[in-house]
């Protein structure tokens, strides 16, 4: 069987980061983990091509060569999945596809022509599929039993060889799935379930091996939705982890993602930072304790958020945060308390988004219940306005989240956090062997430094921090000035947020006029009895 796998295409969004990627001559952040994880799953006897779109288009060759076509997608990836899929048939082939979006909704890349559908996760759907390969079948719907989650230690080494290695910054590495917690909002929850599963540590281990052996030397990210969900597994794995790291020289700086408690656990802070890691993606949500009660983000109440964010720097790891506005019974100014909480908080980099209703999770199914989603075609992103009627005038919350995305992302503003964050910085643990940067990193810097330096307004506050670093926290450097960069993405990003956001109002307010327009006015006129 020839299979070739195709990653549908990301719009432009928070993560996508071309700006920086050009700089450095690369062409997306992570590469389709999944999909690799689907290979590895699949008959090793098969044969596999892998296309992520977002670093190349599918050649006609492959599609000639193929004998079925595999795609996984995440919502924001709904259109080009719908595209490719049409492609696909196009070329006479059959199409089967799986991932969260399928799963969530299953019925729309049915009707975009799709073959067989993979739901749910894989290590028990897809030996499902091969079955019905093996027995001729030429379509479909293969689902887990309700409840049904696979344990993740017979999960085999993704086919990391199936990688264009030069395309990508990071690596990705999934070391469990699902989460304990319980906020309202999330599809991790519906789609992994609360109850955390882990790989073995030598799972992770051998997986890392393999990406050493073929050649990888930057950054790694564990790309689970709450690395720290099994807080006994998590640092039985970082026990192993450091001192393969420090065996390894240090070969890669990890990155992740992880809920705000972890600031509460020392222990399992110095693992991180001693197994080489160096950010962490937390979701703050929001300032305002009565919208976390809310949306049940219940582990957010239980201390000073700003005070776990100082305690995570300190420690060594650069805090990213997510930030929501638009929850229901939120105050007006919702906006400006995120913008102060962000700058109060030293927090470099947030990702910040109008409230979406996710398929099938708990928010979801209440505003259904309710009456309260609106129509249109649930595509979800940083740069869409919120698909149901929120408790306030959504034409508010809109101009709060522009202003507020706006400012946060200011360029003097950006590198003001910046520096605050890492002058108090812990030191990294991990020292890995010297070698003299290649030249295109070498590029980039001289780049970044040109355009934030000497051509913007920012050059006086970019020469003032460098040097203050460069003297008082010399051991962050490196990572500062990257993170520097990521100013020449969000200076475009802000604008195409501002540009769709009041597009997209100007339409929902136009919509909204012209109904109040048509509903017709009645008038009782007393009839006169003379």
């Amino acid at each position: 069987m020839r299979a070739l796998l195709v990653y549908p295409q990301f719009p432009k969004t928070f993560w996508s980061f071309e700006k920086i990627l050009e700089l450095v001559d690369r062409k997306v952040v992570l590469p389709p983990l999944g999909l690799i994880t689907v290979a590895a799953i699949l008959p090793q006897e098969w044969e596999f091509k892998l296309v992520d779109r977002n670093v190349r288009a599918v050649t006609e060759e492959e599609w000639e060569w193929a004998d079925i076509a595999i795609m996984s997608a995440m919502i924001v990836q709904k259109q080009d999945l719908a595209a490719q899929i049409q492609l696909a048939k196009q070329h006479g082939k059959l199409v089967a596809v799986g991932g969260p979006f399928p799963t969530s909704v299953p019925h729309e890349p049915l009707a975009a022509g799709a073959d067989f559908l993979i739901l749910d996760e894989g290590e028990i759907t897809l030996p499902m599929f091969v079955e019905a390969i093996a027995r001729g079948e030429t379509s479909g719907t293969f689902r887990a039993a309700e409840g049904e989650k696979p344990d993740v230690t017979g999960t085999p080494i993704p086919r990391y060889d199936l990688l264009d290695f030069p395309a990508y910054d990071s690596m990705s590495v999934q070391f469990s799935r699902g989460c304990p917690f319980q906020c309202e909002f999330c599809d991790i929850i519906v789609l992994y379930g609360r109850k955390p599963r882990t790989k073995a540590p030598a799972q992770i281990l051998a997986e890392l091996d393999r990406l050493y052996e073929l050649g990888w030397r930057r950054g790694v990210f564990m790309v689970d939705d709450n690395f720290i969900g099994n807080k006994r597994n998590v640092k039985l794995l970082l026990q192993e982890l450091k001192i393969w790291q420090k065996e390894h020289g240090y070969p890669f700086v990890m990155d992740t993602e992880a809920s705000v408690d972890l600031a509460q656990d020392e222990e399992l802070l110095q693992l991180m930072v001693e197994s080489n890691f160096s950010a962490v993606f937390i979701g703050i949500e929001t300032p305002d304790e009565a919208s976390l009660a809310m949306t049940k983000k219940f582990q957010n109440t239980r201390g000073s958020l700003s005070d776990a964010i100082d305690t995570i720097i300190r420690a060594g790891l650069r805090p990213m945060a997510g930030f929501i506005i638009g929850f229901d019974g939120e105050k007006k100014g919702a906006g400006d308390r995120i913008v102060r909480f962000v700058e109060e908080s030293a927090i470099p980099t947030t990702t910040f988004a109008m409230l979406q209703a996710l398929p099938n999770t708990a928010l979801w199914h209440r505003l259904e219940k309710e009456g309260r989603m609106r129509k249109g075609d649930g595509n979800i992103n940083q740069t869409t306005l919120m698909n149901f009627e929120p408790t306030r005038p959504l034409e508010d919350i809109a101009r709060e989240y522009v202003d507020a995305f706006w400012r946060i992302y200011d360029p003097k503003a950006f590198l003001d956090r910046n520096y605050r964050c890492f002058m108090k910085m812990g030191a990294p643990f991990g020292k890995a062997e010297f070698k003299f940067p290649p030249l295109v990193e070498i590029r980039a810097l001289l780049t970044v430094m040109w355009r934030q330096g000497i051509k913007r307004e920012t050059r006086w506050i970019f020469w003032h921090h460098l040097f203050s670093i460069l003297r008082h926290n010399p051991a962050v450097f490196v990572h500062y000035i990257s993170v520097c960069a990521h100013n020449e993405h969000f200076l475009e990003y802000r604008e195409i947020v501002r540009d769709e956001i009041e597009a997209q109002l100007a339409e929902f307010l136009a919509e909204r006029q012209e109904q109040v327009v048509s509903i017709p006015v009645v008038i009782d006129v007393p009839v006169s009895v003379n």
